[in-house]
């Protein structure tokens, strides 16, 4: 079947990006997508949000695994202290809890909504907090890879083949892609790909097809 590319205009005013309390989203978000740029989105990271450390997955800045662990928490969200979650948990018949948090998805619209990320040992659980509804559920081992830029921000996609592919933002991002990388290997014996690139696409809906583009700018 054929993958189509929009080339609609999108414009995505960052003012009214929707926010947590305690979440910064750390990048600027220019979403013009015009008919000669083929629904491309650019991402600017802003150097006022750069942290002292660069991500860990860069060969050229490994970390000790005793490093790389040293601040990660896991269950931000002390997810049996949520009822809901829990229902939505066990339900699957799942309840062990590697890693929980607040996170900002991108849709294939261009819209951004408020989103819980949880990952237990075997899946990925996306959930829509206003509603404490389940809205994907993600076998680890259907998870190609994940792209992250050659920037410091807070992006990431995870790209899963046979479904759709998964952009989001979190102030956790290097502790999410940890977890991710190692519930796999755990799971599988499988080592998921980790690609930095300025420029990627990914698919936003089945047959629909994004570029994203990553400017660093000043300020």
């Amino acid at each position: 079947m054929r993958k189509y590319k929009s080339n609609r205009r999108v414009q995505i005013d960052e003012s009214q990006l929707p926010k947590y309390d305690d979440v910064d989203d750390g990048f600027a978000v220019d979403g013009n997508y015009d008919e000669e740029d083929e629904s491309r989105l650019r991402l600017k990271p802003s150097r006022s949000n750069v942290s002292k450390d660069h991500e860990p997955f860069m060969g050229i800045k490994v970390r000790r695994k005793a490093s790389l662990h040293r601040d990660i928490k896991g269950d931000y969200l002390d997810v049996p202290s949520h009822p809901y979650l829990m229902k939505i948990l066990q339900k699957q018949g799942d309840n062990q809890v590697l890693f929980s948090d607040k996170v900002l998805k991108f849709t294939s619209s261009g819209k951004v909504k408020r989103r819980i990320l949880l990952i237990i040992d075997f899946a990925i659980y996306i959930v829509d907090p206003e509603n404490d509804a389940l809205k994907r559920r993600i076998a680890l081992g259907a998870v190609e890879k994940i792209f992250l830029s050659e920037l410091r921000d807070n992006f990431f996609a995870i790209i899963i083949p046979t479904e759709y592919d998964i952009p989001m933002a979190s102030t956790r991002k290097t502790e999410t892609v940890t977890v991710l990388v190692e519930a796999t290997k755990s799971a599988s014996d499988y080592e998921l790909e980790v690609v930095f690139s300025n420029s990627f696409e990914y698919h936003a809906a089945a047959e629909l097809v994004k570029e994203v583009k990553f400017e660093e700018v000043e300020g």
